[in-house]
């Protein structure tokens, strides 16, 4: 075991883990980037292809969670297609404007903004702002498992 590589593989997982409530830190790539230093550092001696493969699905899966969450909640609230538009418009630009409060409140307002665009009453505009939020959450909840999950598997083929 390579007690440098470990090292800064558990400051990526530290990092990447900080990512699934901080946007602006990629989460689940970072988490794969510690792993490939670690393998750099031990030859890939127990880390194989198939380790990295099973790996990289899995980060694609903390991706489909990423966008999903969000449409899911919406749609899940009663949502249309503009408060699922307003939501992805809302996400980037409150990200922009906001930093990582905007993560939360973009969503939410362009979601919100969506739906009285598309002429529904401020009641329905609101549930579906909520249903962001509850995207979100239970995005966050999942991204939270599946990294676990990348770590866990990381620990034990290293053993």
């Amino acid at each position: 075991m390579s007690t440098p590589g470990i090292i800064i593989a558990v400051i990526c997982f530290i990092a990447g883990m900080a990512g699934i409530f901080l946007p602006v830190l990629p989460g689940a790539p970072l988490l794969l980037i510690g792993m490939l230093i670690y393998g750099f550092f031990e030859q890939f001696t127990h880390l194989t292809w198939q380790f990295f493969l099973g790996q990289i699905i899995l980060m694609c899966a903390v991706f489909g969670v990423d966008y999903l969450a969000g449409i899911w909640g919406v749609k899940k609230y009663g949502g249309s297609k503009a408060a699922v538009w307003g939501s992805l418009i809302g996400t980037l630009v409150g990200l922009f404007l906001m930093g990582p409060l905007g993560i939360l409140l973009g969503p939410f307002l362009g979601a919100v903004a969506g739906e009285l665009l598309a002429r529904r009453n401020m009641e329905q505009a609101v549930r579906a702002g909520m249903g962001t939020l509850v995207g979100f959450l239970g995005g966050a909840f999942m991204k939270l498992v599946i990294q676990t999950l990348m770590i866990v598997w990381f620990f034990s083929a290293i053993r």
